[in-house]
């Protein structure tokens, strides 16, 4: 794959943009300066948008996470014999760019040092032939013992160092393959964890079963505080709370992996087996993300699968797609791709920036969409079992976890496009709106991807101290299904005010919204707040004002907005941080949907986004403003410094699209 200079993938010829929406008029000069800034804005972001559509009719920006997904690359090539010179040098040239000045690795640009992070990155430049003793490693090493070593590193690390000795089996939690059994309705079944974990979790079970070690090619004493005893034990939690409860049951765990049945034990690690081999892709991947895809090659190895296997080529050949190649010869490992969510984006920003509906490019992304829709059942319908198919997934292959928030965006930039086929393109509405209905939770809102995926088991096992394991319904999606359904005239329907409700009783004290797949509250409140005046809330209601006033408290000195991922964990970070497009972009949506257009709150944001992007039509934004985990897992998605901004310059500009509605 080859990238260009913003990320995004292939390039169609770029259609001549052409705005039918008059501009809304200002009479003051400050105002008008702000105006013609804003619509020159628009003018190139939209050149640069139109020029970077693939030829058939999806964008696509890169997907930037972490250097685990580089390390655990290397890592499983190591473990399977294939790691070339090439491959190894072009990652490692990577991670090495990715360091710290202190010698550690962060998780996202700009944050702290994290341990298994660094852990991970250090043992993959071993393996590309860094020596212990370079100042670089030294560095690393030293201040992974000074945070207590491997030990105290995540359960995923030590998984990874297990495969290869520089860990103990035994010195891991127990997951046994025997869960595939368990029914829907017995806690800590498959189906209680969140379909990203569960994808992850089934193979482990095997892996965790079969117990794997390959020759290790060097040792990793200095990453322990002490090599003699790189284990040291660790009192137990209280018997009467929740971490000691799991942590007794993870103990009998261990002790039934010694006396497990042959036969039992063999049935259900064939069982996973054949789950693992149902739900791949034909694209080859599970799921569409990394992490699944490079469990279930490596389980499916250890079941007998040779590398020539069609099911494991298919495998090792879709996680090559997950590279980009840049200028530089390094290498970078994208966690997923995300050409349908960035492709509805790209389709509102485009449309509200005023690009006529007929305009040739959203046609090819709208039937581009439609025929990416979900016509087949997935694990979703073992809770919802008589629903109709019909939601769009994240990526180019993910038939079996289509989730709600693209399915509502999806709808929402459909309906923005004059297709020739209306009687399809209604077809493809219709079916959407009625899945995200009736993937509907019990207490009125949404989550990403499940109905009611909200056990409190799964987070509290040993094993999951990897990131959110399970999939709650969350304000953003619920805003953005919410907005969707108001659109499509369904404002005064039963779901769509339980939605409602649900989200004004989800507002925080201060004003704002927690945004669970996007940084943070700025995500959280801009999500909300456009979907509250679109259900018919007065610009006038405490809610909405509550978070106009919090917006406001919190725009940085230069006009933007900004929050830091470490508002997931600190109070004193929310809706702070340096300023972002994307970010900016959130905050003036919610601003210019409660009414503000033509406040100084709003002037100021909308010059910062006309000040600020550059010559070329795009923003600069090396900040991660996308989430996979509150805080354990950040995203910077390359797209959204383009379509965000033009989104909310378009509504500046043009004015709230179906206001009427």
């Amino acid at each position: 794959m080859t990238a260009t200079t913003d990320g995004s993938t292939g390039a169609a010829a770029p259609e001549a943009s052409s705005a039918t929406t008059a501009p809304l008029t200002d009479t003051t000069p400050e105002a008008a300066g702000t105006l013609h800034a804003a619509t020159r804005a628009i003018q190139r972001a939209t050149d640069f948008l139109l020029a970077r559509q693939d030829a058939q009719g999806w964008w696509k920006g890169d997907l930037d996470t972490n250097v685990t997904m580089d390390a655990e690359d290397l890592l499983l090539r190591q473990f399977l014999g294939i790691r070339d010179q090439a491959t190894t040098d072009a990652s490692a040239l990577f991670i090495r760019g990715e360091q710290r000045d202190d010698g550690t690795w962060a998780t996202f640009y700009g944050g702290p040092g994290e341990l298994s992070t660094t852990i991970e990155a250090y043992v993959a430049l071993r393996l590309a032939g860094d020596a212990p003793d370079d100042p670089h490693m030294a560095k690393a090493a030293a201040w992974v013992r000074e945070r207590g070593g491997i030990a105290a590193s995540r359960v995923f690390t030590r998984i990874w160092l297990a495969l290869f000795g520089w860990w103990k089996w035994d010195d891991l939690p127990e997951l046994p393959p025997e869960l595939i059994f368990f029914p829907k309705w017995m806690p800590l079944n498959i189906y209680d964890f969140g379909c990203w974990a569960r994808q992850t979790i089934v193979p482990l079970t095997i892996v965790s079963a079969k117990r794997p070690v390959r020759p290790a090619p060097f040792a990793l004493d200095e990453l322990h505080t002490d090599s003699r005893d790189p284990n040291p034990a660790k009192p137990l939690a209280p018997v009467v709370s929740w971490d000691g409860a799991f942590q007794r049951l993870d103990k009998l765990m261990h002790g039934y992996q010694k006396v497990a049945l042959k036969r039992l034990r063999k049935a259900a690690v064939n069982s996973a087996g054949r789950w693992i081999i149902e739900r791949q892709e034909n694209d080859g991947c599970w799921g569409g993300i990394q992490p699944p895809a490079v469990y279930s090659v490596i389980a499916l190895h250890l079941l007998g699968y040779d590398l020539d296997h069609p099911v494991l080529k298919a495998g090792l050949a879709s996680l090559d797609r997950f590279a980009v190649w840049r200028e530089d010869g390094s290498r970078m490992i994208e966690a997923c791709q995300s050409p349908v969510w960035d492709t509805c984006l790209a389709t509102i920003a485009l449309a509200d920036a005023g690009l006529p509906g007929d305009h040739p490019a959203l046609v090819k992304a709208a039937t581009w969409m439609i025929d990416e829709q979900i016509e087949r059942p997935g694990d979703w319908s073992v809770r919802k079992p008589a629903l109709e198919p019909g939601g769009w997934a994240f990526e180019f292959h993910n038939d079996n976890y289509p989730d709600i928030d693209d399915t509502a965006e999806v709808v929402l930039a459909l309906r923005r496009v004059d297709h020739p086929d209306k009687a399809r393109l209604e077809r493809a509405i219709e079916r959407g709106v009625r899945w995200n209905l009736g993937m509907q939770s019990k207490n009125g809102a949404w989550g990403a991807f499940d109905v009611d995926n909200t056990s409190p088991f799964p987070n509290r096992l040993p094993f999951c101290d990897f990131g959110e394991v399970i999939d709650p319904p969350s304000a953003d999606v619920t805003g953005h299904v919410v907005e969707m359904l108001a659109i499509e005239g369904r404002s005064h329907e039963p779901s769509t005010r339980r939605g409602v409700d649900w989200l004004l009783a989800e507002q925080e004290d201060n004003g704002a919204w927690f945004g669970r797949w996007g940084v943070n509250y700025v995500y959280g409140t801009g999500s909300v707040v456009p979907a509250l005046t679109a259900a018919g809330l007065p610009v006038t209601h405490p809610a909405i004002r509550r978070a106009v006033d919090w917006l406001e408290s919190v725009q940085n000195e230069d006009g933007g907005w900004g929050e830091d991922l470490r508002s997931y964990r600190y109070e004193d970070w929310k809706g702070h941080g340096v300023s972002t497009a994307s970010q900016t972009a959130w905050a003036l949506m919610a601003l210019l949907s409660a009414g503000e257009r033509d406040t100084k709150a709003v002037e100021r944001g909308i010059a910062f986004l006309a000040e600020t992007q550059t010559e070329d039509g795009t923003w600069d934004e090396p900040y991660f403003t996308g989430t996979g985990f509150p805080w354990d897992f950040s995203i910077n998605y390359h797209l959204y410094r383009q379509v965000f901004p033009l989104t909310a310059l378009g509504r500046y500009v043009h004015g709230e699209p179906f206001k009427d509605a």
